[in-house]
């Protein structure tokens, strides 16, 4: 039986981490960009048109992988764990921001069991304030811990790179858009010696590409502190962190906003996404130039990728389908319910699967529906384990280009499904070590999380998921490992 490309390059990628796995660090420092929302083809298109960019600098010393993709569900939470634990959903225990357990309860009745689990500017303290932190009040509550709240960062099972960096006694930094990105402590709750968490939904932030713009200056600002010393706020003396990094939205709004998206089933990018694009490429110069005063640059591996893609592409392909049609097809067999380029189903107790199932294979065209994943297919996916309490028990993928939303919703493009306009990712690895290669591979974004520790010389399989799935490093990067 032959091997899949994607199977052997895995056994490729094994076999270098237990050859090299001694082997000591050749990068002092991990700077993590994650522009959210930004495809493979956004990447090529950006360097294309625009060969004296940043992009297309840290291209020609870099490895680009043209076949990257992110777990499914391509949320936000899952795709930012792939990139820091190595793990899938059925790993990491987190499903989507917006999820359901039946282990823990609702903040205002803890001998209710089985709650939603929203994990956004929800849980925000002040909903004004960028500077806001987590309300403890409005976390949901473990009733196996004498009803303790539960903060993100206790939803994961599994540990992440920056627990294993600060365990080998190195700084670590993170910047993104929620408090709740406390969710990238770790289980420990204290893996990140520096995270900022300024909030974007706060007026009309997230309405513009140029208001996101804006917001976003202030965690590049954090991230060039860092670079030189400093704490994010500038005023406070620390180590450069062993690994840093910020996630970028400009690009996810300007392709989500109905003044943006793209032109055409080419990815020609609208004058707005085109805004958001070169804010990123400009933010970008301003960190790599800030590693070379600071004669950081040889020593850091810079990593360009995405939590997430956008879908759709195309702008004919784009239609909303009325969430509230769940309800009409399935009754009262729902728990909880979440609907993006996707929709997850956690079913009531006693519901069987399959009925559930043929209800919704009935109204399929109705539901533009393409794919039901469920059982061991869903869990498979997934890398959980059947039964698995978190895993809700249906995950539909509808047609290319569908959103579930309200019937009304303006938005052009969303993500979280399993199309390849959600997954198939930009992923660039950059140091003046390597040589411009793309790799046409299949890759997975739980690629990075061991390549991050490899590169670091640390063991990549002090990350829990990478033992449980045995994930490997990524081709290509020998002269940095």
């Amino acid at each position: 039986m032959k091997l899949s490309k994607l199977a052997l390059a895995a056994c490729a990628s094994l076999a270098t981490l237990a050859a090299v796995e001694t082997a000591s660090a050749k990068m002092q420092h991990v700077l993590l960009i994650s522009v959210d929302g930004m495809h493979a083809v956004d990447l090529q298109r950006f360097v294309a048109a625009n060969p004296n960019s940043t992009l297309a600098k840290l291209s020609k010393t870099g490895v680009t992988y043209t076949e990257a993709r992110t777990p499914m569900p391509s949320d936000s939470f899952p795709g930012v764990l792939a990139l820091v634990t190595g793990g899938h959903p059925g790993s990491t225990g987190v499903w989507y921001d917006d999820a359901f357990a039946r282990d823990l309860a609702d903040p205002k009745d803890c001998k209710k069991l089985g709650t939603g689990v929203v994990y956004d500017e929800a849980i925000d303290a002040e909903e004004d304030k960028v500077d806001t932190t987590i309300d403890t009040k409005k976390l949901v509550l473990d009733p196996t811990h004498n009803c303790a709240p539960v903060f993100p960062h206790s939803l994961l099972r599994v540990n992440t790179v920056f627990e294993v960096a600060k365990a080998a006694k190195g700084t670590t930094a993170w910047a993104d858009k929620h408090p709740s990105y406390d969710l990238l402590q770790g289980p420990s709750g204290s893996g990140i010696t520096d995270l900022y968490t300024p909030e974007i939904a706060v007026g009309k932030t997230a309405d513009t590409v140029e208001a996101v713009i804006a917001y976003e200056k202030v965690k590049v600002d954090a991230i060039l502190n860092q670079i030189k010393g400093k704490d994010h706020t500038g005023t406070k003396e620390q180590a450069v962190p062993m690994i840093f990094g910020m996630n970028f939205q400009a690009v996810s709004v300007g392709q989500k906003i109905p003044s943006g998206g793209y032109k055409d089933a080419e990815a020609t990018p609208s004058a707005a996404l085109e805004v958001g694009l070169k804010s990123v490429d400009a933010a970008l110069g301003q960190m790599t130039a800030a590693l070379e005063a600071q004669k950081l640059d040889k020593d850091t591996l810079v990593i360009v990728t995405a939590k997430h893609g956008q879908s759709p592409i195309d702008p004919k392909l784009r239609k909303i389908v009325d969430k509230k049609a769940f309800g009409k097809v399935l009754g009262d067999m729902v728990d909880y319910a979440t609907y993006d380029s996707t929709a997850l189903l956690w079913l009531k107790s006693g519901v069987k699967v399959e009925d559930a199932v043929a209800k919704l294979k009935e109204k399929s065209g109705e539901l533009e529906i393409e794919t039901i994943f469920h059982g061991k297919e869903l869990a498979d996916l997934a890398h959980a384990k059947a039964g698995d309490i978190r895993m809700p028990e249906i995950m539909i993928q509808p047609k290319p280009g569908t959103i579930y939303a309200k019937a009304n919703a303006s938005k052009i493009a969303e993500h979280g499904g399993a199309s390849e306009f959600d997954r198939h990712v930009a992923l660039l690895v950059s140091n003046p070590a390597l040589k411009a290669e793309e790799i046409k591979e299949k890759v997975t974004t739980t690629w990075v999380a061991p390549t991050i520790l490899k590169s670091l010389g640390l063991d990549p399989y002090a990350l829990d998921a990478v033992k449980v799935e045995n994930t490997p490093i990524l081709p290509g990067l020998k002269a940095v490992e």
